[in-house]
């Protein structure tokens, strides 16, 4: 009887990690096009619901600790609750990013736009989304051959960074009235590629769950676990 609580319980933290997952990617996705739109009112709905995100982190601390402490699980299954521990709190940060985008739409004035550089920011968003859902499907899969790649794909997200960061700058140099507007979008790509380094810790989490093994996948990161 335990056994099959506990099974059930094991589930139903799968389930809200997956689902709370979805929320986050939503954020992103959301966050980005709201600041490329100015869309303030999307951005206030990111803002708004990032509260169910942190909650949804908290619950799933709450009950990972609940069954150590109650079922004391051994091998697989404590692998699996130590990953949705770790890997929630990664999702919390990145929708903490997503808010941080949405937060530069609404300080977004009526500024000098530099239209490459959004457009290049909408492609970052998306291929960074695409990152998120991929991750979820691995984590879903307790795939570590899927996780291994999709951390590889975080090289691009850098690039897509340096190349908004040099075109940036160097509009800011020759056009001043571009500096501000300018300055956040610099925050901007740097949320993203913090999402980014996000997503790769999520991988790492699944080759430990798949194997055992706490592995770095991407040792050019700002910061590892």
């Amino acid at each position: 009887m335990l056994r099959t609580q506990f099974e059930e319980d094991l589930l139903n933290l799968h389930n809200q990690f997956y689902e709370m997952g979805m929320m986050v990617s939503s954020a992103v996705h959301k966050s980005v096009r709201s600041y490329i739109d100015h869309d303030k009112k999307l951005a206030q709905e990111v803002i708004d619901h990032d509260v169910e995100i942190n909650d949804m982190e908290v619950r799933l601390e709450k009950k990972s600790f609940e069954m150590i402490a109650l079922q004391q699980p051994v091998t697989t299954d404590l692998r699996t609750i130590i990953t949705i521990m770790k890997a929630s709190s990664d999702l919390e940060r990145m929708g903490d990013h997503a808010v941080s985008v949405a937060k530069s739409t609404i300080r977004l004035k009526g500024l000098p736009r530099i239209l490459e550089v959004e457009k290049e920011i909408n492609e970052m968003s998306n291929y960074v989304k695409k990152m998120v859902d991929n991750v979820l499907i691995a984590y879903v899969k307790t795939d570590q051959k899927d996780a291994r790649m999709i951390a590889k794909m975080d090289e691009r997200v850098n690039d897509y960074f340096q190349k908004i960061y040099d075109m940036t700058t160097n509009t800011m140099e020759k056009e001043s009235d571009t500096i501000i507007s300018g300055t956040d979008y610099l925050h901007v790509a740097g949320y993203l590629e913090r999402v980014g380094d996000y997503v790769t810790n999520i991988c790492e989490w699944i080759v430990y769950l798949a194997t055992g093994k706490i592995t770095e996948l991407n040792s050019n990161r700002n910061e590892n676990f």
